[in-house]
């Protein structure tokens, strides 16, 4: 059976589309069935992870006009952007890039991630530009007061990711881990959501193309084509969104053991143009091959395991106030990624459910079945728990589905 777009939005007027997440299509799968294009109009998908390869472009107010004739540089809460290209003589504003990835000078621990959150989130931040000539104009501005706000993922989502482990004795600074990850093969580490990320359900593009709408961090976007470093074997995307339309439940920053890092959420719709199409949703965790590298380098794969390792787990931790011992300094408190454990109180809604919590309490006071991987290491078998997810596969479900009610409801429409 072969589809159109326009025949799929038609029934989706009509409120007679059939839509399915990723998930909700691999269980019909799992269950014995065997949809076919008939029977399935769109699928959605869904990740959550961090991703490097943000930035946003700006354009903000930093002084009255004919204050100061161009900046050299600028800082946002602490966090260094790169003004231009548009000089804007004397006008006042700025126009600026920053990154994701970039780190406060005055904070360790705060980045881009955590100021993107913030600014999403409607808070005011500082900002602080140095002209040409020494001068330095001081403001504070809402997201709300920028002309332009606009993410771009570079590298997004990417297909498939690589599991990490430590078979040295030293411990090891990463960003693919939110501490230095002790070893040897004292947990892995991993990311990416399986069965429900986008690319792992079109794969070779057949339904994202070009100018494909999706959601980023519950706005709006567009995607503009492969990212940098994607390659027919593990592709990504290039994305871009208005970060004014954001939800700030979606985005923020991530500790790592290299420093602070940032999360984004995608989602997509797949229209299920034949059988081909859906079929490629079929596609189970345990069918899904995940490389374990060492932690030292990508290039050093010492074995492979698969994304069963989300089967049966836990989305998020569960705290055991009773038995926490109020240590003067809180390991779980010091390394918690995204803050969502201070003063004692669990932020369940700030919680990534990365799993770093119930590794670093002595006491049992976080519980949380992350799951077990199991690796042939020199002919010896190894279990390991998992250690940090990098991949929040809770905010992943609520975007996929929060992405089929609004095609249900009319108000995203596929192609």
């Amino acid at each position: 059976m072969k589809k159109t777009i326009q025949q799929i939005n038609h029934k989706i007027k009509d409120g007679k589309a059939n839509i399915l997440t990723a998930e909700e299509v691999t269980q019909l799968v799992m269950g014995g069935d065997e949809p076919t294009a008939e029977d399935v109009d769109v699928v959605t998908t869904g990740t959550c992870g961090i991703m490097s390869g943000t930035a946003a472009i700006f354009h903000i107010p930093v002084a009255e006009p004919g204050t100061f004739k161009k900046a050299k540089s600028i800082l946002l809460n602490g966090v260094p952007g790169f003004p231009g290209p548009c000089p804007n003589e004397w006008l006042g504003s700025v126009d600026l890039m920053i990154y994701g990835t970039a780190h406060s000078i005055n904070d360790p621990q705060y980045g881009g991630g955590f100021l993107f959150k913030e600014l999403v989130s409607g808070k005011e931040i500082e900002i602080e530009a140095e002209d040409f000539e020494g001068n330095i104009m001081k403001s504070t501005a809402t997201l709300n007061d920028f002309g332009t706000a606009q993410l771009i993922g570079t590298r997004s989502a990417f297909k498939n990711y690589t599991a990490f482990v430590n078979p040295s004795p030293e411990s090891v600074k990463s960003i693919f881990n939110a501490v230095k990850m002790d070893g040897p093969f004292k947990g892995i580490t991993f990311s990416g959501c399986g069965e429900l990320n986008p690319l792992q359900n079109d794969p070779q593009l057949n339904s994202i193309h070009k100018g494909s709408k999706l959601l980023i961090n519950n706005s709006e976007g567009l995607f503009i084509g492969t990212g940098t470093r994607s390659s027919p074997e593990k592709p990504n995307m290039m994305i871009t969104a208005d970060m004014k339309e954001m939800d700030p439940h979606y985005i923020g920053g991530f500790r790592t053991g290299a420093g602070p890092e940032v999360y984004n959420s995608v989602a997509t719709a797949i229209p299920v143009l034949d059988d081909n199409i859906l079929q490629h949703t079929f596609v189970k965790n345990e069918d899904i091959s995940l490389p374990i590298a060492d932690i030292r380098g990508r290039h050093s794969v010492l074995s492979q395991t698969d994304y069963g390792v989300w089967r049966d787990v836990d989305e998020r931790p569960t705290y055991e106030e009773s038995l926490c011992q109020r240590c003067e300094t809180c390991l779980v408190e010091d390394r918690c990624p995204t803050k969502a454990f201070q003063n004692h109180e669990l932020n369940k809604v700030r919680c990534f459910g990365c799993g770093m919590c119930v590794y670093s309490c002595p006491f049992s006071s976080f519980q949380m079945e992350t799951g077990t991987v199991s690796m042939d290491w020199k002919g010896e078998i190894k279990t390991l728990d998992v250690i940090c997810r990098q991949s929040d596969i809770k905010r992943a479900r609520e975007l996929a589905r929060e992405l089929k009610n609004r095609i249900i409801n009319g108000e995203f429409i596929v192609g």
